[in-house]
């Protein structure tokens, strides 16, 4: 990842132990993030599944139903939501054709970073369904 998106991330980053600790707070951010990604659908379809499994894992989470994802990869994953649903970030929502670049890029680097834990997560996900 570039380094300004690097560095913008890590400003998130700090901000994530407060939804760890808010299961309340946790949720409102997961709905702020869905009705976004919902508005901007046709500019994710790129990362749109990946991006509703990313909501999913958190959901899960946030109810308890899942608790075998790691700390870091859950601050990764509040991070990377708090940078896509600020509408002040490394370039800003509003402009045309580029807003959401850089949170796409930062969905990127979360899900690239997590993705053996998103792997076990979709694992889990149909042995529950199966049952």
């Amino acid at each position: 990842m570039d380094s300004k998106f690097e560095d913008g991330y890590k400003k998130y980053e700090s901000k994530a132990s407060e939804y760890m600790n808010d299961k309340e707070k946790a949720n409102g951010l997961l709905k702020q993030a869905i009705h976004k990604a919902n508005d901007k659908k046709s500019k994710l379809s790129e990362v749109w599944d990946k991006l509703q499994l990313l909501f999913e894992v958190f959901r899960a989470w946030i109810k308890g139903e899942y608790k075998e994802i790691p700390t870091r990869s859950i601050i990764m994953i509040i991070a990377g939501i708090l940078y896509f649903v600020s509408p002040v970030d490394l370039v800003p929502d509003f402009i045309a054709g580029l807003g959401l670049v850089d949170d796409a890029a930062v969905i990127g680097f979360v899900l690239k970073s997590i993705s053996k834990d998103l792997e076990k997560f979709k694992s889990w996900k149909e042995q529950e369904e199966s049952t």
